[in-house]
């Protein structure tokens, strides 16, 4: 097996945090129990999606403010937070609130457009601005002059006894360079690019110039770098499901491999009006992924990855697929835990 291009350097993991109506405690305390796991494994990062509406995390700031006083290495993110549900305003106060309590943790991942099923949540939403609200980059721009310490409003010093600041406080210095972008588009890597930020690219691209997966990701990623300021240093974390099994008990691995093979017919060809283009789940001994891996175009050419942990597995199960991550598949690609 020959080596990467360079070692990977950040092992990260991202979850979705069910739980269920009956006892959403337990499913955010199981959540909040992963991440502990990481930090004790080694992981650099570990990230939390986001769910509005259904039975996974709905506040994955708040989520991440819990996580943030159990641990006290591991790199806190969301992948991602999708700005249509969100005042800018508000957000930026709560995201440098949590990244003070952290310690400089927090890497917020964002997206931009219309809230999913946004005609039939928008009278809960925005009961008096749905029509004219603006789901654009510009809402992006927005977060990130707050985050970055432009002024929020023109009142600053005192009213009496109560002192005003005109920007938004916490200022949290550092977290401006932390503040990544989801980009499954052409445009949307070339847009992060320009304004600075890092990128996510995950197990969904849009099909634009190719039909095939590694070959539209590599193609975002080098926009993305041929657009920042930073170009060929700029941040890229790769994320793709993939599934270890090399301490996986027989039931665990059927299991696995039964939720790859549903999975598979998605990725033949582009999916909907969107043409949007899913990657296959890597499910395996660690050696093979590994392979797989070095052979990807776009895996070749990061350092960061995000691996996404399935939707719908067991804790026990996310204990054994994160502890092969550690001790398996990232030695194997170069990873060394972080002191």
């Amino acid at each position: 097996m020959s080596g990467p291009s360079a070692p990977l350097r950040k092992l990260g993991f991202l979850t979705i945090g069910l739980f269920d109506e009956a006892d959403p405690r337990a499913g955010h305390e199981a959540t909040l129990k992963i991440i502990e796991l990481g930090e004790q494994l080694g992981f650099d990062s570990s990230w939390v999606r986001h769910r509005h509406l259904q039975y996974g995390i709905s506040s994955p700031v708040a989520v991440l403010a819990a996580a943030s006083q159990r641990t006290r290495h591991i790199e806190l993110g969301t992948a991602v937070i999708p700005l249509g549900w969100e005042n800018p305003l508000r957000l930026a106060e709560d995201l440098a609130t949590v990244d003070v309590l952290s310690g400089g943790r927090l890497n917020p991942g964002v997206s931009v457009g219309p809230p999913m099923h946004y005609d039939r949540v928008r009278r809960s939403l925005y009961p008096d601005t749905a029509d004219v609200e603006d789901f654009s980059y510009t809402r992006v721009r927005r977060l990130l002059d707050l985050v970055r310490g432009e002024p929020a409003s023109d009142i600053e010093g005192f009213e009496g006894f109560e002192e005003f600041s005109r920007r938004v406080q916490p200022h949290s210095r550092g977290l401006a360079d932390r503040m990544w972008y989801g980009a499954a588009s052409l445009r949307s890597a070339q847009w992060a690019g320009e304004q600075g930020m890092n990128l996510l690219t995950s197990s969904v691209v849009k099909a634009e110039e190719a039909t095939d997966f590694a070959e539209i990701q590599l193609s975002h990623i080098r926009t993305f770098r041929a657009h920042h300021p930073d170009g060929d240093r700029a941040r890229v974390s790769q994320g793709l499901v993939v599934v270890p099994t090399d301490t996986a008990t027989p039931t665990q691995r059927s299991r696995y491999e039964e939720y790859a093979r549903k999975r598979t017919p998605r990725t033949a060809s582009p999916q909907g009006p969107a043409r949007m283009m899913f990657a296959p789940d890597l499910v395996g001994p660690s050696e093979v992924i590994a392979e797989r891996l070095l052979a990807n175009v776009a895996f070749r050419e990061v350092s960061e990855v995000a691996f996404a942990l399935p939707f719908t597995f067991e804790p026990a199960d996310y204990v054994q697929i994160l502890t092969d991550m550690a001790t398996r598949l990232a030695p194997a690609l170069g990873w060394k835990p972080a002191g």
